[in-house]
């Protein structure tokens, strides 16, 4: 690091904090600038004399949260505090009660939620990070400015990244993709959950980035101009009416648009929504006419200027979603036959869709009033205050499936709205009821039709829950339920199932060795029985056998020796070690070591035929060579081969980011693999032949499977074939798109919930 110069530091960082208070001045917020100043010059001097990186004094980025905290955020005064104070616990010798002693016990208590747990506290192989993640979740319900934080803390950091190694880039990107980002939509922070996104897609894809950028930026003043003559008809019909507004253009982000692009497997060029228009205006309080009212008169001047698509209107001003977001939008159609999105909203829905929670509390009118957004803060304890339910890593995937998920509303038989995912079952809607419901489910009448657990449910749906005492949940019934409440309630009866059917298995087995004099031989007795029934842990066996599904007769004839052996545990190739289960603590403890496969030196690896033993190309989200990719080893030396936005992928980088490997596809047409396409045309004679002949006659490609079905004068198919490389499925794309009357042909991605996130960017 380059010699630093100290005038120079001290004076960047007072300017620093002086743009602080200019942001902290400029909020309604109560004015308290010597508890600022206080936590300021504490953070100063705890952190004095470290250096980032970068090579800038520390201090610079507790600073840099406490300003994102403040003016992207919109908290107050106990929030900057607890920004400026956030990594002293952490990093220096100082301790949360002395935190408490000097700033008081809310600060305390946000900078200790702030606080990593020291990986020294787990047993080896376990996910610290995971574990970090649990209680970062945890804290959401008990103070969300934690979270709020924690998020200010994350983008300083992305939008600091360049400065660390290329493997730490990798492991901090996946993290924020898998987790943060996520986290950010759920908190209505989609400015926020936009940057992370584009930041994270920069480090893990830069030369896909730099290629979208660049061309954004040279469609920008065409895309702009468009926007202007778009804009003046309704501009002088809201001006007439008297609205007090601004008209904004909203382009699409770089990470955005590649998703669009991934999940239709189409070019840049082929996109054609990359522009947004918002309408804000301003709501008079004292007015007679409602926001609400105000929302659909605008809508109606849009309306009045360019015709609407009757399917893409989306009302959130009457029931806001889950995180706050209230909006009007509507998709219409140009004369020059360009399909629009416009977005209408009050300068109030504006600041909770910019600044989500914090603007939510804001704006709240009375202590009565409760939101969405209130009643999801007062559940997702009750959702999350199981940490033994389930591993951390379990935990932060079962959590995840409610941060992007598209909303419904069904109701009670009483008239009340409950808000689930799409998707949703009947099971689902019991547990959100009471636990107690979900337990004893045996269906429901939708509609005032009988319907089984796993039925889903559908928007607008009037649903009331059947019971029976006698009812009791089977494992199965975790594939029928999307919601993190469910999941959570029914793992957590599952393992009280479980541990008293092993206690019951323990007994057992303990009366058997007894029976057969293998006291002194108890260990070698268990080991025998495990290789006998080809199970890896003694919890499997003690469970099959509390559950009786392994007799006592198959039992003794396991311990008798016979002969020696060496028992085989298997592993997650991702495991360091065998594992069991403290049965006081619920945390995992590693038993036997197992030799772990170092990295190359240069965490690279290159894809051909040749090395095709040392990889895999999963089949969560099947890559073709070509593809955009992510390279993961695991313990045991393969590489498993990922899309970028393959969830498995984000959960495999987020725990396991220091075995990413950069990498690179070698050319070459000797073997070939699954892909499916999908593709969608209107029903007449020979379209599917023709489809057929371009891929077998034209194209020479072997075709695996084949579906398809007429529906409403319109031919859906699926066929999966075998494809050298994604250049020879795009050109099979494009061919299949030029056929005479078909709509759409595209690549069947498992990439999950791209369209519910485009339509909120």
């Amino acid at each position: 690091m380059e010699s630093r110069d100290p005038i120079k530091d001290e004076a960047m960082i007072q300017e620093e904090f002086e743009a602080l208070l200019k942001d902290y001045s400029e909020t309604p917020h109560n004015q308290k600038i010597e508890l600022i100043t206080k936590a300021f010059h504490f953070a100063y001097q705890a952190h004095k004399g470290v250096f980032r990186k970068s090579g800038e004094p520390y201090i610079l980025h507790p600073l840099a949260v406490a300003r994102i905290t403040v003016k992207e955020i919109g908290l107050g005064s106990t929030s900057i505090c607890a920004a400026l104070l956030h990594d002293v616990v952490e990093d220096t010798e100082y301790t949360v009660e002395d935190i408490k002693n000097l700033f008081g016990e809310k600060i305390a208590n946000i900078v200790a939620g702030l606080t990593k747990i020291s990986s020294s506290h787990f047993a080896q192989g376990i996910s610290a990070q995971a574990e970090n993640f649990r209680k970062l979740l945890i804290t959401l319900a008990d103070d969300a400015r934690v979270v709020l934080i924690k998020l200010a803390d994350r983008l300083h950091n992305m939008r600091t990244l360049e400065f660390q190694p290329l493997e730490t880039q990798q492991k901090i990107a996946g993290e924020t993709q898998y987790i943060y980002a996520p986290l950010a939509h759920r908190l209505g922070l989609f400015a926020i959950k936009t940057e992370l996104e584009n930041l994270s897609f920069k480090y893990e894809h830069p030369d896909t980035y730099k290629e979208i950028a660049d061309k954004l930026a040279a469609n920008k003043d065409a895309t702009m101009a468009f926007f202007e003559e778009f804009k003046k008809p309704i501009e002088e019909k809201l001006k007439q009416m008297g609205y007090d507004f601004v008209i904004t253009a909203r382009i699409k982000s770089v990470y955005s648009i590649w998703n669009k692009m991934q999940a239709k497997s189409i070019p840049f060029e082929d996109v054609y929504d990359t522009l947004a228009v918002r309408i804000i205006f301003q709501h008079d309080a004292n007015s007679p006419i409602s926001e609400k009212n105000q929302c659909w008169s605008i809508y109606g001047c849009v309306t009045d200027c360019y015709m609407p698509h009757p399917e893409r209107i989306r009302d959130w001003v009457s029931t806001p979603k889950n995180n706050g977001y209230e909006a009007l939008h509507v998709t219409v159609m140009t004369k020059q036959g360009q399909w629009v999105e416009v977005q209408i909203r009050s300068q109030r829905m504006h600041d909770i869709a910019e600044k989500g929670l914090a603007a939510h509390w804001k704006y709240k009118s009375g202590e009565l009033e409760e939101s969405q957004m209130d009643q999801w803060l007062k559940g997702i304890k009750e959702s999350l205050a199981n940490p033994d339910s389930t591993t951390a890593t379990d935990f932060i995937e079962t959590v995840r499936m409610d941060f992007y998920s598209s909303e419904m509303f069904v109701f009670t038989p009483k008239g009340e709205i409950k808000t689930l995912p799409k998707g949703a079952t009947v099971l689902d809607f019991a547990f959100l009821l009471h636990t107690d419901l979900g337990i004893h489910c045996i269906g429901a009448k939708v509609n005032h039709q009988l319907q089984p657990i796993s039925y889903n449910l559908k928007n607008g749906d009037l649903v009331s829950i059947e019971t029976n005492e006698m009812q009791q949940p089977d494992e199965k019934w975790l594939t029928y339920t999307t919601t993190a409440k469910a999941q959570s309630r029914l793992k957590s009866y599952f393992k009280h199932q479980q541990r008293e059917m092993v206690q019951k298995g323990e007994m057992i087995f303990a009366q058997l060795i007894i029976e057969l004099g293998l006291q002194k031989k108890e260990d070698a007795a268990l080991m025998r029985a495990l290789n006998y029934f080809k199970l890896g842990k003694p919890q499997e066996l003690l469970l099959q056998i509390g559950k009786e599904t392994i007799s006592h007769d198959e039992l003794r004839k396991a311990m008798i020796p016979k002969s020696k052996g060496i028992m085989g545990f298997l592993k997650n190739p991702f495991s360091r070690n065998d594992d069991k289960t403290n049965a006081e603590t619920g945390q995992t403890l590693e038993t036997t070591d197992t030799p772990i496969v170092k990295l190359p030196k240069d965490k690279h690896i290159v894809l051909s035929d040749e090395n095709a033993d040392a990889y895999v190309l999963e089949s969560c989200c099947c890559p073709l060579p070509g593809d955009d990719i992510v390279a993961i080893m695991d313990f045991k030396g393969l590489t498993h081969i990922h899309r970028p936005n393959c969830l498995e992928a984000r959960r495999r980088k987020a725990e396991y980011g220091k075995r990413i490997l950069t990498s690179e596809w070698k050319r070459n047409r000797i073997k070939t693999y699954p892909q499916y396409i999908r593709f969608l045309g209107l029903d007449r004679v020979g379209l599917l032949i023709e489809v057929l002949q371009i891929i077998s006659n034209d194209m020479k490609l072997n075709i695996i499977d084949l579906h398809g079905k007429a529906n409403n004068g319109l031919f859906e198919g699926q066929i999966q074939a075998m494809f050298h490389n994604v250049d020879e499925l795009q050109e099979l794309l494009k061919r299949i798109r030029k056929l005479p009357d078909m709509k759409t042909a595209e690549r069947q991605n498992q990439i999950e919930g791209l369209d519910d996130i485009d339509e909120l960017d």
